[in-house]
């Protein structure tokens, strides 16, 4: 759970607790108290496990569009849980929420100290591009390597958004981003309210191999989780059912939260809707109920291949104001 702290007390607690727990990263101890002190001061997110914090983050404002990541950190115990990448969502949703253009944060340039190689590693998985080294910032024996990222909105989302068919990384995708993705699609607008749509989440590797095993031709072989898509046939009224309107709304909700976290997918429907059923064959492996259907599979993972958008026919082709003449 990720939540947002207001009292000052409580920021600084966790904030010695969280960084006194990091040695590796935070062994100055002025820098440490200098981050305690201040951090009353900036917008504040704590990731909580069992109501405990694990995990922290802080923005401050460096100019008129730009945001700082100030300061984070997340206890060893919890790294690869998710919690790094849920609290920079939520500071990144704010910062957009706040009108800011940009958000940047420092740290040691890569090659330098293993523990720092991590963190950049982090950062760029998150979509930070290198801006530049400044080495006069702290010292010779630490470069400072500032990055830098434009903040999208929901547009901006949208329109970075296309299919992905090549090959994803070996990263297990933390269960809270799958949720995340989940609930985005079942958040979607239903007609009626039906609710129609439903989905399966699978990031066991076994079933994984199971599915990716009836997948012919072969696709998404190296996706480390997938969103299975179902549906079910719900009359809104009379004999009218919005079941293909509702889960299409579904899947592309899902493909925008998959990108906006940092991962790539594609939507196969055809692919296993068409004469051969390999729908059917997935739904055996999942066990779904005889009255819903599986319609498409998303698989999600960390994009290894450079990828282009498709070319688009002008706008003025495909868009009119008030009449088509």
């Amino acid at each position: 759970m990720i939540r947002f702290i207001t009292d000052t007390n409580e920021k600084k607690a966790i904030t010695r607790s969280i960084l006194e727990a990091l040695p590796e990263w935070f062994e100055v101890e002025e820098s440490r108290e200098q981050y305690i002190r201040e951090c009353v001061d900036w917008p504040y997110w704590a990731a909580c496990e069992e109501d405990k914090p694990v995990g922290f983050l802080c923005l401050k404002q460096t100019g008129d569009a730009t945001m700082e990541l100030a300061v984070m950190g997340v206890l060893k115990t919890c790294h690869r849980k998710g919690y790094g990448r849920r609290l920079f969502a939520a500071a990144k949703d704010y910062a957009v929420q706040q009108g800011f253009s940009f958000i940047q944060v420092k740290t040691v340039k890569e090659g330098m100290y293993a523990d720092y190689d991590i963190t950049n590693a982090f950062y760029k998985s998150l979509g930070f591009k290198e801006m530049e080294v400044i080495e006069s910032i702290w010292d010779e024996a630490n470069p400072c390597q500032i990055y830098i990222m434009g903040l999208r909105s929901a547009l901006q989302t949208i329109a970075a958004r296309h299919s992905y068919r090549g090959a994803f990384a070996d990263e297990k995708v933390p269960k809270e981003d799958l949720k995340a993705i989940a609930s985005a699609g079942i958040d979607a607008p239903s007609g009626c309210n039906k609710q129609t749509t439903d989905v399966v989440i699978v990031d066991d590797k076994e079933v994984l191999d199971q599915i990716k095993g009836v997948l012919d031709p072969p696709v998404a072989q190296t996706a480390p989780a997938m969103i299975v898509v179902l549906t079910r046939r719900i009359n809104a009224y009379r004999d009218r059912c919005f079941a293909i309107q509702d889960y299409s709304a579904a899947i592309e909700n899902m493909l925008l939260a998959i990108v906006e976290l940092g991962y790539q997918s594609c939507w196969y429907e055809g692919h296993i809707t068409d004469e051969d059923r390999i729908c059917d064959r997935i739904g055996s492996i999942l066990h779904v109920p005889e009255e819903y259907d599986v319609v498409c599979i998303l698989p999600v993972g960390r994009a290894l291949d450079d990828f282009h958008a498709p070319s688009k026919k002008a706008f003025s082709e495909r868009v009119k104001f008030n009449s088509w003449a």
